[in-house]
């Protein structure tokens, strides 16, 4: 499984330590970026993360910025990626569990690392419940023109 991450100056710090983390625990992770605490336009480093979710199927992307949120809007422009922003591991595990959630944004500026590496594990550790049909059903409406 291929795990993409990318931040924006406000996350770079978080996202440095968690590639550091996951690469640690024996995953194979690509950090497409940003390599300094300069100031960068987030919306350019989620389309770079999403494209490489969408190019490599079962692949994860991971996106931190100040927030989480700016990241999440970005991310969720791209058809395909189902992304979003966890504060705990309850919303992680449900976004992957209900929502085949594909990218997971975080908030350098606003979660401690700790609870930051616990929400990646929990995102990673859940699996798609695709044996629901509901699920499987609200996942394809997500995809599709809402309303149609």
């Amino acid at each position: 499984m291929n795990l993409y991450f990318g931040s924006d100056h406000g996350g770079y710090k978080m996202k440095g330590a968690l590639v550091d983390y996951l690469k640690e625990a024996g995953h194979e992770v690509v950090d497409l970026g940003v390599f300094t605490d300069g100031s960068v336009d987030y919306p350019d480093i989620a389309r770079e993360v999403c494209e490489k979710v969408i190019e490599n199927p079962g692949a994860f992307g991971f996106l931190v910025c100040g927030t989480g949120i700016g990241m999440q809007m970005s991310a969720n422009k791209f058809k395909g990626i189902r992304s979003t922003v966890a504060t705990d591991e309850h919303m992680a595990e449900m976004s992957r569990k209900h929502n085949n959630a594909n990218v997971l944004t975080l908030g350098g500026r606003t979660t401690d690392l700790e609870k930051a590496k616990a929400i990646v594990d929990k995102f990673l550790a859940t699996d798609f419940e695709a044996s629901e049909e509901r699920h499987v059903r609200r996942v394809e409406k997500i995809e599709g023109p809402l309303g149609g």
